[in-house]
């Protein structure tokens, strides 16, 4: 029996449909191509992600040289960040994790094109090796952050390239600073403060976007609530969320994180709101001539659809003939 396909796109969104494989008529649900937008290339085995249901990713965090010299022809399509631009003694500085080509010391606001250790160098930097966002550290539990001056150069010299800011913002303040700077999205929901109705309201006005990476949190209570609770309130107020789970950060499969859509639901992001959390192509483009498939019976009911999710791979979208009728 064929899913009923307005039963489904109710469930799921507009781009779902029923399905089956071309060569062994297995039934299924189509997607538009899964995107994890919260990923450490050099830190996981990115090869083994199409088959667990990703067909791209974006890297919030590498060298910026080793992307430029990249095919950009595989699976996964990666788009990238580049380096982490941070203040002197900043995150992620030192870290075990984090080589001296993927970090970036931004000394000063200059907007003058060369000048060493300026706003405008680090960010030609990152966009002259093909970056599709720049990313800032705002961790003042780790470290120095930048000052309000040099990020708003940062942030200004990455419009003159067309290129959002992302940021990693941790510790007190972190949150507002990225936003009074024109911040256009973050890195993680914030887990470190309870953000107020102010601030969830001027994140949400000003059309900042937040990439989930929940389930990191997990075996830390304090900070596992902390995030659910202003990414319920952020949802609930009408903001842009994106799947992404830092992956790379402790030892979790390659592909669709099941745990990390379930705690997007208990946020608020169910059905298709939650599908579109992981279809968004944000900051690029969709990965071309690749679909995602998810094999078998579809759900029937919201509380089905997270774990559904979790059956998906990366196919050849010629490989599949709708069953639109």
């Amino acid at each position: 029996m064929h899913a009923d396909p307005f039963a489904l796109r109710e469930l799921l969104g507009p781009a779902a449909a029923p399905c089956r494989r071309a060569i062994t008529g297995e039934p299924g649900v189509s997607l538009p191509p899964l995107i994890d937008h919260h990923v450490h290339v050099h830190l996981i085995d990115e090869h083994a992600l199409p088959a667990g249901g990703i067909a791209g990713v974006v890297d919030l965090g590498g060298d910026p040289i080793g992307f430029a010299r990249r095919a950009g022809a595989g699976m996964p399509r990666v788009a990238y960040a580049g380096a982490f631009l941070t203040a002197p003694g900043g995150y992620p500085t030192g870290r075990g994790w984090a080589p001296d080509a993927i970090v970036r010391t931004v000394t000063g606001p200059s907007a003058h094109p060369g000048v060493a250790g300026g706003a405008a160098t680090a960010v030609d930097e990152q966009a002259s090796f093909g970056a599709s966002l720049i990313k800032v550290a705002l961790n003042s539990a780790a470290g120095p952050v930048f000052d309000a001056t040099t990020l708003e150069a940062i942030v200004a010299a990455a419009r003159g390239h067309g290129l959002p800011v992302v940021a990693h913002v941790e510790g007190s303040g972190m949150t507002r600073l990225a936003l009074d700077a024109g911040v256009d999205a973050l890195a993680h929901t914030p887990f470190t403060e309870a953000l107020d109705d102010d601030v969830i309201g001027r994140a949400v006005a000003a059309g900042q976007t937040w990439i989930s990476s929940l389930d990191i949190h997990a075996g830390d209570p304090g900070a596992e609530a902390s995030a659910l609770a202003n990414l319920e309130a952020f949802v609930a107020a009408g903001g842009t969320v994106l799947y992404g789970t830092d992956l790379g950060n402790g030892d979790r499969r390659a592909g669709v994180l099941v745990d990390e859509l379930r705690a997007l639901d208990r946020a608020g992001v169910r059905g298709d709101r939650l599908v579109a959390a992981l279809c968004d192509p944000w900051p690029a483009t969709a990965p071309a001539g690749v679909s995602t498939f998810v094999p078998g019976p579809p759900p029937t009911t919201l509380d089905e659809v997270a774990a559904w999710l979790g059956r998906a791979a990366v196919v050849p979208s010629e490989e599949l003939i709708h069953d639109d009728h």
